[in-house]
């Protein structure tokens, strides 16, 4: 992005401690633009904010973040996003409190396009990471931009949806714009800013403080028509997320599943307040608008045949967990078969392990 003295005053002001939105934009009202504001007297200032913000705001941020900040700003594919830029989101000048302006990676062209959240628990389960996946993808098919945390489990399953289709995947994080968080997301992040997005509105340096991630949850929602939640505890911060869209407007959709899950829990919840229950990516692209997902995006590849025993395990299992005994009593094979079966069923996919010797359908 090439740096003008307009983006240079955004970013000096954006470096601005106690500087709030509310208070950024009564000072551009009354004086004009961002470069306005830099270059007022405190004397000038001190008529509009308090002697001491008007001393932080004639003073300057520290030139070192400054200068690391447009250095930043200047890289090939980044950008500094202002309340008066043509791509600034139009959804989120729809919301309290949207931030004056944010760092950016990525396809710029993707911030105003139709788009859902997708959030859930870190510590997914593997159907739940199948369901992100799989609604991701055909929901960004039908045209909408996934925006998801960046976060393991859930997130990282829903932009890997999001960007196997056309409409891509937006991560906004909770760390500076030049932080990789968690690690592990690394290359994720990396596929993000050459195809998709990144969005951060805190400064340069910023570490992942826990107190970022309920902030950066506003935009979350804020970016999006609705948001979905996929598997969640009562207490997981993707029951944040939903508050934030219920509050800015936005719609609220979850999935459910088993009444024995913790990580159901929260998505139960959610319906039990009136969010929407939804079974199929189409339930929300008929609630949102879209296209209509092709035959092809919500195909699954046939698994191969089971054996007898096999079959019957699958059957007993049903659409909750189970362990060996239980399984051994609802089908009379000895305990040693349910065993065999239920290898022949995780090798082919179709059942996973959970922690305790439980057992749960993957598909």
């Amino acid at each position: 992005m090439e740096i003008d003295a307009r983006v240079e005053a955004w970013a000096s002001l954006q470096l601005l401690p106690g500087l709030s939105p509310r208070i950024l934009a009564g000072l551009l009202k009354a004086l004009g633009g961002p470069e306005e504001v830099r270059g007022a007297s405190r004397a000038n200032l001190a008529k509009l904010v308090p002697t001491e913000l008007a001393s932080v705001i004639e003073s300057g941020p520290d030139p070192a973040l400054l200068e690391r900040t447009l250095s930043w700003i200047a890289e090939p594919g980044h950008a500094l996003i202002t309340w008066d830029d043509a791509d600034y989101p139009r959804a989120l000048l729809t919301i309290s409190d949207p931030p004056p302006a944010f760092y950016y990676r990525g396809r710029r062209e993707l911030l105003n396009r139709p788009s859902i959240a997708i959030v859930g628990s870190r510590n997914a389960t593997p159907q739940g990471m199948d369901n992100a996946e799989a609604f991701a993808a055909t929901l960004s098919g039908a045209g909408f931009t996934i925006v998801s945390g960046l976060a393991l489990g859930i997130d990282t399953a829903a932009h890997r949806g999001g960007l196997s289709a056309g409409g891509s995947s937006i991560a906004v994080i909770g760390t500076g714009p030049d932080r990789s968080y968690p690690s592990a997301n690394s290359g994720l992040g990396r596929r993000l800013a050459a195809d998709g997005g990144l969005l951060s509105e805190f400064p340069l340096g910023t570490p992942p403080l826990p107190a970022n991630f309920p902030r950066r949850n506003r935009l979350l929602s804020g970016l999006s028509r609705g948001v979905l939640v996929v598997e969640a505890t009562l207490a997981s911060g993707s029951l944040i997320t939903a508050r934030f869209a219920a509050e800015q407007g936005r719609e609220v959709f979850a999935i459910p599943g088993s009444i024995h899950s913790p990580f159901s829990k929260g998505s139960h919840r959610l319906i039990k307040e009136g969010a929407k229950l939804v079974e199929t990516a189409r339930d929300v692209i008929e609630e949102l608008g879209g296209a209509a997902p092709t035959e092809g995006a919500q195909m699954e590849v046939a698994a191969p045949e089971m054996q007898a025993d096999a079959g019957r395990v699958f059957k007993a299992l049903g659409h909750d967990p189970a362990g060996v005994d239980a399984l051994t009593a609802r089908t009379g094979l000895a305990a040693g078969a349910v065993s065999v079966a239920l290898v022949e069923l995780e090798l082919s996919g179709r059942v996973t392990a959970l922690p305790g010797g439980a057992f749960q359908r993957v598909r």
